[in-house]
């Protein structure tokens, strides 16, 4: 299913709105992200193989906030543990409506199951895998302790937690270096700086990102034994965490 090129932002808008999954960004979302989040595809291919390690038997895969079930798909077309399904899980209808398009022309024997609901609503229960591919981001900050610790509560031992987010950073040089190289990449791919410009003004107070050191506390403090990036592009990494 062919993605329409990204050019929402193409032209002056005066007020940006607050960034939505809605139907206009579903129609170029696999453009946007490509081009807009530095190593999305190796992420992506990684999250299937991390899947085929940890996807236990008799257990659920959940990807929350799947969007178009790019990993969904990348977890169904690896894993083997017998009688193992997966729950993606989105609240945008029109996300969701072009997800079951592209799941239902899959091939893949995994059986899977998309759930139109807030994240945070989910009741996860014998969770072998639990993939947060940039969705935490947009939760609010005061909720996202309890989120994390409920995710931790309905997993099982020996469960694995992928979660990918995009940094911020403490050092002010740092924060900085980073934001241009991340705006360097999107415009090597095409995006003008205005184009950059609105885009960022639509995600900000919608994205709020957080440093790795509070991602970590976060996650040790929920239960989990350990966590560690496995992955990083300028200020987008990755991070799995174990139980």
């Amino acid at each position: 299913m062919n993605s329409q090129k990204d050019t929402l932002y193409a032209s002056p808008l005066g007020n940006v709105d607050g960034f939505e999954f809605d139907n206009s960004v579903v129609d170029v979302f696999p453009d946007m992200i490509q081009r807009s989040v530095p190593g999305y595809s190796a992420i992506i291919s990684a999250i299937g193989l991390l899947a085929s390690r940890f996807a236990q038997a008799d257990s659920i895969c959940y990807d929350l906030g799947c969007s178009l079930g790019a990993a969904t798909l990348s977890m169904r077309h690896k894993i083997s543990a017998p009688n193992c399904k997966i729950i993606a899980v989105d609240n945008s209808t029109a996300m969701l409506a072009r997800c079951q398009k592209i799941i239902v022309r899959d091939t893949a024997a995994i059986p899977v199951d998309l759930v139109c609901s807030d994240i945070q609503d989910i009741n996860l229960a014998n969770a072998s895998v639990v993939v947060l591919n940039f969705t935490l981001q947009f939760i609010p900050l005061a909720e996202r302790d309890a989120f994390i610790k409920k995710i931790y509560a309905g997993m099982n031992p020996g469960g694995l937690l992928i979660l990918s987010e995009k940094l911020m950073f403490i050092d002010t040089r740092q924060q900085s270096i980073q934001t241009e190289l991340h705006h360097a990449f999107k415009k090597a791919n095409g995006y003008s700086d205005m184009e950059i410009s609105q885009k960022r003004a639509s995600l900000e107070n919608v994205l709020i990102p957080e440093t790795f050191a509070q991602h970590k506390s976060r996650l040790l403090q929920s239960g989990f034994d350990n966590a560690e990036v496995w992955f990083q592009y300028f200020n987008f990494a990755s991070i799995i965490a174990l139980k």
